[in-house]
């Protein structure tokens, strides 16, 4: 017997920077009524500052961080119909922290390839954007494998109206 519940369930939208992750979130959250989390607001404490001071993570300092992403995915898919994540789940180790005791749990991997990503975050206005952060982003990344049966794939080279239709249209299909 399967104790996945398609009434409530739970996406987490993955991606490197720049995929479209919060943007793709709002804009399906909006249109389907889904509550919407934006994992960034879990980092405790001591990773926002090590963050600004320009540290970048390691997994010892994310764990903590998956683990409370964790609790909230619990959380929501106990008290609403569809929910949104938006966490870069990178890696598969990531995921699996993600996925335990989340049975509805699924992630939306938004996908596009280094140059497309680069030029997006490139033209963004007042946005600074560094090249090397989006190498080590995709220097880290694990694609999903066929293995994780829980992960849908939305190609992000198409205009954001279409990549939301798409990610619409996978939840509504599930």
């Amino acid at each position: 017997m399967s104790t996945t519940n398609h009434d409530h369930h739970v996406y987490v939208l993955m991606g490197v920077s720049g995929s479209g992750k919060s943007a793709v979130a709002s804009e399906v959250a909006h249109t389907l009524g889904a509550a919407f989390l934006d994992g960034d607001f879990l980092h405790p404490r001591c990773n926002i500052i090590k963050m600004s001071s320009g540290q970048p993570l390691n997994d010892e300092d994310r764990t903590p961080w998956l683990k409370a992403l964790n609790d909230a995915a619990f959380a929501m898919q106990r008290t609403n119909k569809v929910s949104l994540i938006v966490c870069s789940a990178l890696k598969k180790s990531y995921r699996d922290l993600l996925r335990d005791g989340n049975a509805n749990l699924s992630f939306i991997y938004l996908k596009g390839d280094f140059e497309l990503i680069a030029g997006r975050l490139q033209a963004r206005k007042g946005h600074f954007f560094k090249p090397e952060m989006l190498v080590t982003q995709f220097d880290t990344l694990e694609e999903p494998t066929a293995n994780e049966r829980d992960v849908l794939v939305v190609d992000i080279d198409q205009p954001l109206e279409g990549v939301v239709a798409s990610t619409i249209a996978l939840i509504e299909n599930k």
